[in-house]
Order: structure tokens, then sequence, then C-alpha cells
């Protein structure tokens, strides 16, 4: 069995693991257009405060690894055409710019995104910069050690992750963002404030209702223009999101209007022997029942297992996703799942929510701290869809336990009964996902 692996992130490491086990004769041909495989990029922001202090601790695996067990590793080769119907593609070396024909049994798709670049005037100007890569994270380690005034455009995960970063670093740091609220697709209103308090305690410029309209600089960046004025940088970190990168295989598989392949419960394209996994697909969510576009490290690690355990037959089905997600900022721990209240009313879903704000311990405890959680729920069917969490210490595995409770159709009753231990190093006697479902049940019986 003759297999092509496009792509070599996440999704596709998974996939590749998984095949050498369970098919050890298996043939396997890995296209690369980097130098490097399985490269973390949520750690970028890590790296860039100095955290980690070597990228190498961002990789999880290698080529040589891989090269010792067997497969074929076509690095820094780009993918130029791919046939699904004569089980074909056609790759070029990027160094040599060889181009060659290879032929397939299975393809497996893990092309993975690419960064959202709108057309601003000004972008091709030296020191504006994209963070996706490995290389992106080499350059903007670089770019930043000589800089004063570092702006980030976009205010997701990566985007306030960076703010931190460089403001730790001693830089003078500007967040603007199109959205009133940072991270508005993932908390409420009652998660973010915390957030961007801090943010402003710290010094950081956030402008937020404000969309960029271009750069300007001599030859290097030197102030960006918006819709509401202009800001000094000598840097610029484009975070505004990311697209599916799925153009090689266009018109040949389905997709999502933004060209995410819609695969099915065992990573299969429309097309027989084409697998697809990883940020290049769609995939269920869990809190609406239908496909949606969540680039995430944890769905592809998923999907890419999934795509091994299917490759020959179908035996193993995909759960689906709450799109479950953490974050650190400074002292707030954050976690959230599933639909935040604002989602839910752009999905079209009626839900209400119940909100707790105490501590997390018993009062008798000589050190204690203050958990703010909210639980989201669906009207009518109880049905639980979604949870946000935040505090000074770490106890974002609430959000992990929701997920379990979204992933099996929970209702709010059932939540509130769960067992959950007690002890007062950790808890209270009614833990507080008991005690914000039971809330719920209270608003619930007043309507």
């Amino acid at each position: 069995m003759k297999v092509a692996v496009i792509g070599c992130t996440h999704a596709g490491t998974a996939a590749i693991k998984n095949i050498m086990t369970l098919y050890p004769d298996a043939e396997i041909d890995v296209f690369e257009r980097n130098d490097t495989v399985s490269f973390l990029s949520c750690g970028i922001a890590l790296y860039v405060g100095g955290v980690i202090p070597e990228p190498e601790g961002l990789f999880y695996a290698s080529v040589e690894e891989f090269e010792k067990k067997g497969i074929n590793m076509h690095m820094e080769h780009e993918v130029l055409h791919c046939d699904t119907a004569q089980k074909q593609l056609e790759a070029r070396d990027r160094n040599t710019g060889e181009e060659t024909i290879h032929s397939f049994d299975k393809l497996i798709v893990t092309t993975g995104s690419w960064p959202i670049t709108p057309p601003i005037p000004g972008s091709d100007l030296d020191n504006v910069v994209l963070c996706k890569n490995y290389e992106h994270a080499k350059e903007i380690i670089r770019r930043s050690e000589n800089v004063d005034n570092v702006t980030v455009v976009g205010g997701g995960y990566i985007g306030v992750e960076l703010v931190e970063a460089f403001e730790e670093n001693g830089k003078n740091v500007t967040l603007i963002d199109a959205e009133s609220r940072i991270l508005n697709r993932y908390l409420d209103k009652t998660f973010t404030d915390p957030v961007e308090a801090s943010f402003r305690e710290k010094g950081v410029h956030l402008l937020l209702n404000q969309t960029v309209s271009g750069f300007e600089g001599n030859g290097k960046v030197e102030k960006v223009l918006t819709n509401q004025g202009e800001v000094k940088a000598d840097l610029v970190v484009m975070c505004i999101g990311f697209r599916p990168n799925t153009e090689l295989v266009k018109g040949q598989v389905d997709t999502l209007p933004n060209g995410a392949i819609v695969v099915d419960e065992y990573m299969q394209t429309n097309v027989k022997d084409i697998y697809a996994a990883g940020d290049c697909c769609a995939v269920q969510y869990n809190p609406t029942k239908q496909p949606a576009y969540i680039p995430l490290a944890t769905n592809a690690v998923r999907m890419g297992t999934l795509v091994a355990q299917n490759l020959v037959e179908t035996r193993l089905s995909y759960p689906g996703t709450q799109g479950t997600s953490g974050l650190k900022i400074y002292d707030h721990y954050i976690g959230s799942t599933g639909l935040t209240e604002t989602a839910a009313d752009a999905s079209g879903i009626q839900v209400r929510t119940a909100y707790i704000e105490d501590t997390y311990r018993p009062d008798f405890m000589p050190e204690n701290s203050i958990i703010k959680l909210q639980l989201v729920y669906e009207v009518g069917t109880h049905r639980v869809v979604g949870a946000q969490v935040i505090a000074d210490t770490d106890l974002t595995q609430v959000v992990n336990t929701v997920s379990v409770a979204i992933a099996n159709d929970m209702t709010i009753e059932q939540l509130a009964l769960t067992d959950f231990f007690f002890q007062p190093h950790f808890n209270k006697p009614v833990n507080y996902l008991n005690e914000v479902a039971l809330l719920a049940m209270t608003q619930e019986a007043q309507q």
C-alpha cells in the first residue's frame, strides 16, 4: 500500500506515526514545504517571551526519526498538482527546481492553514511579518531585538499571547482589533474585561473597533494607519486569523464555502481513498451539531490518528469537537469550551447562562482564590452547550469536564448531580460545577 501525505505538522505527524504502527509494510511518501515537521506554533509566544530559550523545544518529532523508520521524507517539496482521480501528484524540490511525479493508493491531505492576509497597502514593507511557522518565529525574534514599538494586529489567542510576550520584553506594544473586545470568539465580555484591564495596567495600547487601512515607511514599516488614526510601529505582527490551505484539491473534493474540506466521521472525503485531517478540514461541532472550521492542534492530532485507524477499513469514528481551549495571560488562567452566549446567538441557538463568582475553596483555607464560572445551556432541552472560566489559580480543567458533558449531551440537571470529590485543598463540599448547574436549574424553575 502506497500512502502519500501532503503536509506534516500535527495531523500529518499523527497520521504517519499511527500508520507505521498499524501498517508497518506501507510505503509512505511525505511532502512538506518546510524543512521541519511537527512544529507547535502555539508556543511561538513562549519563545518570543523567553520562556522557552531554544525553539527546538517546539518540535515533538523529527525528519531524521521518520527517515530511520523507512519513511520517504520529501522535505522542502511543494506539491504543484494533485489528481485525486488518477491517484498521482506532482512535486517540485524548492531547492533544485526538479519536478517529479508520484503515484499513490491512499492520499492524506494535511495541508493545514495559512494566516489571513488582507490586501493592505504597505504589507510588503520590511518588518511586517506573519506568525504561523518555525521560520516566522525566528523572524519575529530576530526583528524584535532592535525595535521599540511593536504593533500586533488581531486579538485572538496568538495575538494576545504575543502582546504579553512583547510587553514583558520591555516593548511599547499596541494591539489593534476590528472587534469591540479581544478574544471575542472564545469568551464573553465578563471574561475578556479582566484581561483588557491587565493589558491597560501594563501600558499596552488597545485600539479596539479599529481596522488597519495601511502601513507606511521608507522601505521598513514606520507607522500603521487605521480608520481612526495612526500608530508608530517598528515591527508589525499580523494575527488576524487563519484560512484552510486547500487550493491543491479545490474542485476535486467537497468543501465548505471557506475552502475547508468536508470529511465524514472516518476522515474520508467524498472521493474514495482520499482522506483529510487537521486545520484544512471542517469538523463536527457538537454544540451546534453542524460542521465548522475550528483550527486547533488538539483536533488535528485526533483527526490524524483517525485517518490511520480508518485507512483500510472503517473502524473508529470521530466523536466531534467542542473547540475546548485554554490560555494564560499574566495571572489570568482562562478556559473555554463550546458556545459562548455571543456565539450561540450568532448560531441561532437560544440559550441562557448561569454565572457564579465565589472562592473555590472553603473560607477557612489560608490560601484561596476567586473563580468566575459561566455555564451556557440550551433553552427547552437544558442541554449544556458551553462554559468559560477565569481565575488567578489554574482551574482550567473545569472546561475539560464540561467538554465531556457537551460531547455526551448532558443536561444541567445531570451536571448538577454529577459526583465530584470534595477535599478542602481543591474545592468546596458543593463543587463549583454542581453549583453553577444548580443555579441554572433554579433559573429555569423561575421561568
